[in-house]
């Protein structure tokens, strides 16, 4: 049971490994995410302000892996262009495109206040 539990952290763990080196936007995702991180430092985010980061940060990067796994699945089950295979892809890129908006929403609304005080 234990070596069966840590194989599947290690598979996880693997799997999010791919995800960064491979995905070109999962690598967008960590840039904005270290200059959010920077600017939260910066402006001194209160830790329910953290939390919200932390969470629609997740929602993101889950979204992204998910989309990754749909996309990559849909080319071995249908390696030639197919109408509902690209439906699909686009879903789940919509699907990564809203929690992104969500998280930059969240971010306005967190540091809009904090730079206008900022330069008042």
């Amino acid at each position: 049971m234990k070596n069966r539990l840590l194989k599947s952290f290690c598979c996880a763990f693997s799997g999010i490994g791919i995800l960064f080196a491979r995905e070109r936007n999962a690598k967008i995702h960590i840039a904005i995410l270290c200059c959010v991180v920077a600017a939260g430092f910066f402006f001194c985010l209160t830790v329910f302000e953290w939390m919200i980061i932390v969470i629609v940060s997740g929602l993101v990067f889950a979204a992204e892996a998910i989309n990754t796994s749909i996309e990559i699945l849909a080319d071995v089950v249908s390696p030639e262009r197919h109408p509902q295979i690209k439906l699909v892809k686009d879903i789940a890129a919509g699907a990564v495109l809203l929690t992104a908006i969500a998280a930059t929403i969240a971010g306005f609304i967190i540091f809009l206040p904090e730079i206008f005080a900022f330069f008042s």
